[in-house]
């Protein structure tokens, strides 16, 4: 195995870490007590991944079975229950548990227990996925076409398990 290229060829360094505050408010907050915090986006990582952390209220739906054709996503169980299916069946995640889910593989996640629940979401390399997560809701909403090109723009095909 090797290391890629090279990207930075300079003799010093530079300085130009990112730091966010975990007080940092989340860019994402729904009347049903989810939020989407950005991380790390597109922007910020050149491309190179996107990390967001998602907390879900009790008894949050997340997205049915789908895919990407672009993108790996992985998923990061901070604190709660989180079900996860893996393209074969459901299962639950706890503290400390993580999925990958590589380019086209099969998957969904929601939150069936009582409980609030936390996550951090991966996607390599890195989409501007903050469109999706932004408007999302309201495109499935419009339903339609409009909403199947939303969907294929953002790369998400969905399909029945």
């Amino acid at each position: 195995m090797s290391y890629p290229e090279p990207r930075y060829l300079g003799d010093k360094g530079e300085v130009n870490a990112v730091f966010r505050p975990a007080d940092t408010k989340a860019e994402i907050e729904s009347p049903s007590g989810n939020r989407t915090h950005y991380l790390a986006t597109h922007a910020s990582t050149g491309g190179e991944f996107g990390l967001y952390r998602v907390d879900m209220g009790p008894k949050a739906p997340g997205p049915s079975t789908h895919f990407h054709r672009s993108i790996s996503e992985s998923f990061y169980v901070l604190s709660g229950q989180v079900q996860l299916f893996n393209g074969e069946g459901w299962i639950t995640g706890h503290q400390g548990d993580f999925l990958y889910v590589p380019v086209g593989g099969l998957h969904a996640f929601k939150n069936d227990s009582d409980d609030p629940a936390s996550m951090l979401l991966i996607f390599s390399p890195g989409a501007p996925r903050e469109e999706y997560f932004e408007h999302v809701a309201e495109m499935a909403q419009r339903g339609g076409e409009e909403f199947a090109e939303f969907l294929v723009r953002h790369d998400s095909f969905f399909v029945e398990p």
